[in-house]
């Protein structure tokens, strides 16, 4: 297709189908889907498409085209945004280190959420004890059974005395 690969002397396009295309089974790849589990999740996000499309897109010829619908749902199955999807793979990642940062990026969302998560429940029981300051000491101990480990009790209820995790 025009603008897939530039001819000699030609200008290559910062944006194209070929990148989003290449980009559809790169990242495919990285997150260890099939073909099968790609078409099922953008179906889930209110795309319908199956195996076979998938698989035109990524290796047919010609190639299937992608309309504005699918690329939307491409990027949002792939959580990068549109431009990115739409971009030309960086030179010098190859898949193992693609895999390992796409690894550290959940890592670092799941984290993130976990401290908020804590935080809340940390603010929550430093609430319950400013309205009910007889159950302090209770709430302490209850800590400390459930986490078996003293340091990491005292850690949370030193939290809990400071109304907060951050």
């Amino acid at each position: 297709m025009a603008g897939d690969r530039p001819e000699s002397g030609e200008v290559p396009l910062l944006y194209s189908e070929g990148n989003v295309a290449a980009r559809v089974a790169l990242e495919r790849e990285v997150r260890g889907w099939s073909t099968t589990e790609l078409a099922e999740r953008v179906t889930s996000v209110g795309v319908k498409m199956n195996q076979t499309a998938v698989w035109r897109i990524e290796n047919g010829t010609p190639r299937r085209r992608i309309n504005l619908d699918e690329a939307l749902a491409f990027a949002r199955v792939f959580e990068l945004p549109l431009e990115e999807l739409m971009s030309q793979p960086l030179e010098g990642l190859d898949i193992d280190s693609r895999r390992l940062v796409q690894e550290a990026v959940e890592a670092f969302y799941e984290a993130r959420e976990a401290r908020d998560r804590l935080h809340h429940a940390v603010v929550a029981i430093a609430d319950h004890i400013k309205a009910h300051p007889d159950s302090s000491r209770a709430i302490h101990e209850q800590c400390l059974r459930l986490m078996g480990d003293e340091r990491d009790a005292r850690t949370l209820s030193g939290d809990i005395e400071d109304g907060g995790h951050y």
